[in-house]
């Protein structure tokens, strides 16, 4: 059975090499567990989306919320889905500061990306928009 799960996190540490390891230790362990997602930080905040199958998503989430380089986890959303949305990844990097930032403000009320503001339907829908215009990088 394939779930998706969407939560947010703040960055313990945000500097460019902090988010670039936990990409590819991302990239490296999502290969090996069949799970597939996007990871959205500006701000110093996380937005992640991840799909796979239940326990595998059930674990990873588990250690994303006991790693010490993310503080103030929250689950946004959490669903069984019948395909994956973010299937071409096996973890996209979007980097808010090189998006236009009327896409970021057309879900929320300025334009920063704060999805303890908004709703996780609210937050899926901009990390889907952020696919349709070509924002995310890193497809595997």
């Amino acid at each position: 059975m394939l779930v998706r799960l969407l939560y947010a996190s703040r960055a313990v540490d945000a500097s460019p090499a902090a988010i670039e390891n936990i990409l590819a230790q991302s990239r490296q362990y999502n290969t090996t567990c069949g799970i597939t997602g996007i990871l959205c930080y500006g701000g110093g905040i996380f937005l992640q989306a991840i799909e796979g199958g239940r326990n595998a998503v059930s674990e990873l989430y588990g250690h994303i919320q006991r790693d010490a380089r993310h503080k103030d986890v929250v689950l946004l959303h959490y669903e069984e889905i019948n395909e994956r949305r973010f299937g071409g990844w096996t973890m996209g990097q979007v980097n808010l500061a090189r998006v236009n930032t009327s896409i970021v403000l057309k879900y929320s009320e300025k334009p920063e990306l704060d999805p303890y503001a908004v709703s996780g339907r609210v937050s899926l829908a901009l990390l889907e928009e952020l696919m349709a215009t070509a924002s995310i990088i890193g497809r595997s």
